[in-house]
């Protein structure tokens, strides 16, 4: 992924701070792309220049304390982030959104991290063929971690605890609306909108 010059100039010192922090050159420009693009969307549904566009933390709906879902101060609208190589998914909503993308895990790693899953999904993994599990276990992981963005509880609000399902269409998730979202080969991706209001 080529460098992206002008992202740097449009970061918050958080965000500055967080890319001196990355060590190879490949994560700091995928991070500038990711970061600089989402700031000149906000940009423009915010009718702020995307430097302008300041961030704060929500409260978690877990504990309360102010490591929630990322949003923009003052409102507006809902955003999402998530990136997997040099693939990027943004999601912009007028209520709570959340994105995932994921690469498909190296062979045997979906099997050990399956575990974590709720037991419904448990059961429909360890009833795939070997060569399905990579793309059914990347699917559920891409749909659970939109949905728990999307609630800004994250992964502290429990794989096992929400049954988003493996197989080729997600599960109904009350309060939610579920999507997979095509992407490039070898990778799945999931977007979760908060119905109603």
């Amino acid at each position: 992924m080529a460098a992206d010059p002008e992202a740097y100039g449009l970061l918050d010192a958080e965000e500055r701070q967080r890319w001196k922090a990355l060590k190879r050159e490949g994560d700091r420009a995928r991070y500038l792309a990711a970061h600089g693009g989402v700031r000149r969307l906000l940009g423009r549904y915010l009718d702020v220049p995307p430097g302008e566009v300041a961030f704060v933390r929500e409260d978690c709906p877990l504990c309360g304390g102010p490591h929630g879902r990322p949003a923009v101060r003052g409102g507006g609208v809902h955003f999402s982030l998530s990136h997997s190589r040099d693939l990027v998914l943004v999601g912009v909503a007028g209520r709570p959104v959340g994105v995932d993308v994921e690469t498909y895990p190296e062979a045997g790693t979906s099997d050990l991290v399956a575990v974590s899953l709720h037991p419904r999904e448990r059961e429909e993994f360890a009833r795939l063929p070997a060569d399905g599990r990579a793309a059914a276990f990347a699917r559920c992981w891409a749909r659970k971690e939109a949905y728990l963005k999307g609630t800004g509880a994250g992964l502290a609000g429990g794989l096992p605890r929400t049954y988003v399902g493996t197989g080729p269409e997600p599960a109904t998730v009350p309060g939610w609306s579920l999507t997979d979202v095509p992407v490039a080969a070898s990778f799945a991706a999931a977007v979760a909108v908060r119905e109603g209001h």
